[in-house]
């Protein structure tokens, strides 16, 4: 059996020197290999595009495109936005990597982790991202430390999370470039594929990897109003106009990147994929009883074990190779092959750090030359705790059948809605894919309790700004976009973070309420912006009545009052190198804790001698 089964006899310890592993490689290949240009957009789901049967949404390019490609038909990713990206990046499964969450801790990406950046870095090729990375805002896991070389991103899973750079709103934002703040004029999709094609044009005569990784259609819902009015007469929700109208500039950016590659004159020579994260998040959706949009007859939706949560579209296209023509491929495939895949057709080299990668290479079904690789089953879950488990919203598949959550048997070649349970008919299959997943699972769950590391003190990047997006909190919702920052939604004293620090020395620790760029004092409250015809309305933010802060990092603890009109407090410290726990909190008049929605960490000196 091609399991693809891989027990870990032992754990990698941490490496505090943490310097980057993506080191350019200097040599180039001689020959010049084909240029790759990834395209993967947030929250659309397979039944979000005309050439899947959707009546309603526009999407010209991406159904020409379509027509011309191979296409996976039986493609399939993680059910949420983080764990598919990991899935893509390394090959594995992403709970091996330690990203089962888009929250709390779980969404960064294991500093021993090799990317598939990191694989054309070392090989020779150009590499850059744009959009929405979603696998750690901070060092080591930041895309500039796994293989990126160019990178403009936003923070946290979307605009307007609470990684993000305060008030961004998908018009005229602040993105990081290179990791440093830098503003843009446009909206956020035209910003991305902008930026991507003029960096494309730039380094054209190398061969170069870009990935433009969009934060449409994901909420909030907020589109150009060109774009709303294509959509503002039918009959459908308010918010679904606004979500295809996304849809469609996505469509209008991909059509201009396409005539780029050809004025270029480097279209042939050039593999561009397009796919999606997950499911849809409002393609579908039940409104006061009454079901819109499309789902292509699947069920489930994002963050669904069922088919619609996970299968999505998946198109290639690489002409010098005669990877094109609209060729159905029907295998059963997912995001954990396309970097062994992407090896073969470019000729690339593993860097003997590369852990076993759980996905198989498929270039052969891609250039025709196999129908099948021989594949058992793949497995995906949606597990969005602090802890996974067991069994916990999952699917078995193979080519036909669906084991879901364990217990339910479905075979999507005649029911693709998965409306028939066949569990009790098949018992012998429950149980021969219950063993699968049995042995998958403790394969993957050797490393549950290793958090990924955040690296305090780095060269890499001091000083650092954590935010409450990354605290390990159980049984708590956490405060993950800036909306509810402005309404301060209560974060338990209990969130911790998991951090490391590279280097002994004297650190000071600032804590706010409000991102440091917003320069707002701690208590203040902000005013809020109204919705439009095409945008989200934003909270205002309320008054608070904090009147001190604490922060605890491992033994050591302390605590300090609030002045007024404070906009930070701060602490400082000496703190030897190593791995320890994190936590930050606000105590109000009344001495209710409030964990601290932002903190700075600065290493100030390498010695002790800024203490008495």
């Amino acid at each position: 059996m091609n399991k693809k089964i891989i027990v870990l006899m032992a754990l990698m310890g941490f490496a505090f020197s943490c310097t980057s592993q993506s080191t350019k490689t200097v040599t180039k290949k001689k020959s010049k290999q084909p240029n790759v240009i990834v395209i993967i957009t947030d929250d659309q789901g397979y039944g979000d595009l005309g050439a899947h049967g959707n009546t309603l949404v526009k999407t010209p390019a991406l159904d020409e495109f379509h027509d011309e490609s191979v296409r996976l038909t039986d493609f399939h990713v993680g059910p949420t936005c983080a764990p598919s990206r990991s899935g893509l990046m390394t090959g594995r499964y992403a709970n091996r990597v330690g990203v089962w969450h888009t929250i709390g801790g779980v969404s960064i990406l294991r500093e021993d982790e090799v990317t598939m950046a990191e694989v054309f870095q070392e090989n020779g090729y150009e590499t850059a991202m744009f959009g929405k990375w979603h696998l750690g805002d901070t060092y080591p896991s930041r895309p500039q430390d796994k293989g990126f070389e160019y990178t403009i991103t936003h923070g946290g899973g979307g605009v307007g999370q609470t990684p993000d750079y305060w008030d961004n709103d998908y018009f005229d934002d602040t993105y990081f470039k290179n990791g440093v703040p830098t503003k843009y004029e446009g909206y956020c999709t035209d910003v991305w594929f902008d930026e991507a094609i003029d960096y494309i044009e730039t380094h054209k005569d190398q061969p170069f990897f870009t990935y433009i990784s969009t934060n449409a259609p994901h909420l909030p819902y907020n589109v150009p109003e060109d774009y709303y009015n294509q959509y503002k007469d039918l009959d459908i929700p308010e918010f679904q106009k606004i979500f295809y109208g996304m849809i469609t500039n996505v469509d209008d950016n991909f059509a201009k990147l396409q005539k780029k590659l050809e004025d270029l004159n480097i279209a042939d020579n050039t593999i561009v994929i397009f796919m999606t994260d997950n499911g849809t998040a409002s393609g579908y959706k039940k409104v006061k009883g009454q079901l819109y949009g499309y789902n292509a007859g699947m069920k489930g939706t994002k963050n669904s074990e069922y088919e619609g949560g996970h299968r999505v579209p998946f198109f290639i296209k690489y002409p010098e190779k005669n990877i094109e023509g609209g060729r159905d491929v029907k295998a059963l495939t997912a995001h954990l092959d396309i970097l062994p895949t992407l090896a073969t057709l470019c000729d690339l080299e593993l860097p003997e750090r590369q852990k076993e990668i759980d996905g198989s290479d498929i270039s052969a079904l891609l250039l025709g030359e196999k129908d099948s690789i021989g594949r058992d089953y793949l497995i995906t879950d949606s597990q969005r705790v602090q802890s996974p488990i067991k069994w916990r919203k999952s699917a078995v598949m193979s080519d036909k059948m669906r084991l879901v959550n364990g217990k339910e048997l479905y075979d999507v070649s005649k029911d693709p809605g998965q409306e028939h349970d066949l569990a009790a008919q098949f018992p012998e299959k429950v149980e021969q894919m219950r063993g699968y997943y049995n042995e998958w699972w403790s394969s993957v769950s050797t490393e549950f309790n290793q958090f990924p590391i955040i690296v305090l003190g780095s060269d890499q990047q001091n000083p650092i700004e954590l935010t409450c997006h990354d605290t390990h909190v159980h049984d708590s919702k956490i405060p993950w976009n800036q909306n509810y920052i402005r309404e301060a939604q209560k974060n338990p004293i209990g969130g911790e973070f998991t951090v490391a620090f590279e280097q002994s020395g004297t650190y000071t620790i600032e804590l706010s309420r409000w991102p440091f760029e917003a320069d707002l004092a701690i208590n203040a409250a902000v005013e809020g912006k109204e919705g439009t015809i095409s945008t989200e309305a934003i909270a205002a933010g309320r008054t608070m009545n904090f009147k001190s802060g604490g922060v605890k990092i491992g033994a050591w603890e302390q605590t300090k009052a609030i002045t007024k009109d404070a906009k930070v407090i701060s602490f400082t410290g000496n703190f030897t190198k190593g791995e320890t726990d994190m936590s930050a909190w606000f105590t109000t008049d009344k001495d209710e804790d409030w964990g601290a929605f932002y903190m700075r960490v600065t290493r100030v000196s390498k010695d002790f001698s800024l203490i008495d």
